[in-house]
């Protein structure tokens, strides 16, 4: 990437490079092992882990690379336990991948558990959900509001809430589940939703919203959009517009299945949810790829409901801000 580090070359040359000195540990060295060499063995295995399990997000998602990393370690661990360690002098030093595994297993545990059952970090990426949430927010993830469910798999086994209208859920985008997308929920299953000349209509019943003033959007040369305090749920939120822009770009509507759900035409559309989905759209309404452009949101594609801002390395203000 022009400009930044590749973390990828950078992730593969170390991972290179510490799999040439196990190797060379392994096959080549003769005689004792230096203490030197033994210093630089045991940088060696973790960065070689890291790189490893680092490669492994090309093909999966973090919560299987963590459940891969827990179950490689603990596997070292208890192996040498049951066979090995009763069979090492006193005095002789215990191999360094044992050393690692034992020290990384308890840790890659409980981030295991924490980000699988209770909370999971994300960072904003896009102004879509402007101007509730902005670029460079880090925001948690309550895993469990909607129900447990498990790792990897993401097969609810516990229902402890409902997804609500108003609600800002991250979810796995319909389109590529390897990526998160975080947008606020509109419609519930069998929910007529409309947006048509910038109004937004719930089952016939126009979404109450009430003129907040002027949003000053520095990504678009500081332009002033009008701001909203819209009420979807219990709780009433921010919202935008961009008079200029189009209800619905209709040349960026994809095909998306259910897609005769809906109707489009040059003022906006109209979209039945079907059961068992969701129908998401971002804060900022007309600068948001969202279910009119790429259709519903599965519930087993729901990971969890967006609570608070815990940092914004560029405005520390929004460190503590509750979302609503």
């Amino acid at each position: 990437m022009q400009g930044g580090l590749d973390w990828e070359l950078i992730a593969l040359a170390a991972g290179g490079a510490s799999a040439a000195l196990i190797a060379w540990d392994a096959f080549v060295r003769k005689g004792e092992r230096s203490e030197t060499a033994r210093g630089i063995l045991e940088i060696a295995w973790p960065v070689f882990f890291i790189a490893v399990m680092g490669m492994l997000l090309k093909f999966t998602d973090f919560a299987a690379v963590l459940l891969i990393a827990a179950v490689a370690t603990g596997i070292i661990w208890a192996v040498d336990r049951a066979a090995f360690a009763g069979r090492r002098a006193p005095q002789e030093s215990e191999p360094i991948l044992v050393d690692m595994a034992r020290a990384f297993f308890p840790v890659i545990v409980v981030v295991f558990l924490i980000r699988s059952f209770w909370v999971e970090p994300f960072k904003i990426p896009s102004g879509s959900m402007k101007p509730t949430l902005l670029v460079g927010d880090f925001i948690l993830v309550n895993k469990y509001a909607y129900g447990i469910r498990l790792p990897v798999l993401n097969r609810k086994v516990m229902e402890v809430g409902e997804v609500k209208r108003g609600d800002v859920v991250v979810f796995r985008y319909p389109l590529d589940t390897s990526s998160d997308y975080i947008k606020r929920v509109v419609g519930l299953p069998g929910d007529k939703v409309s947006y048509q000349g910038k109004l937004l209509t719930i089952n016939g019943a126009l979404v109450p919203a009430q003129a907040a003033g002027y949003y000053t959007d520095a990504e678009l040369n500081f332009l002033r959009l009008p701001a909203f305090s819209e009420k979807l749920g219990e709780k009433a939120h921010a919202m935008m517009i961009v008079p200029q822009e189009p209800a619905v770009n209709l040349s960026q509507v994809r095909q998306f299945p259910h897609r005769d759900n809906c109707e489009y035409n040059d003022d906006g559309f109209t979209c039945t949810v079907p059961p068992g989905q969701y129908f998401m759209m971002g804060d900022n309404r007309d600068q948001s790829a969202d279910s009119r452009y790429w259709g519903f949101v599965p519930d087993d594609h729901i990971k969890g409901r967006a609570f608070l801002v815990w940092m914004n390395f560029g405005d520390f203000t929004r460190i503590g801000n509750g979302i609503q």
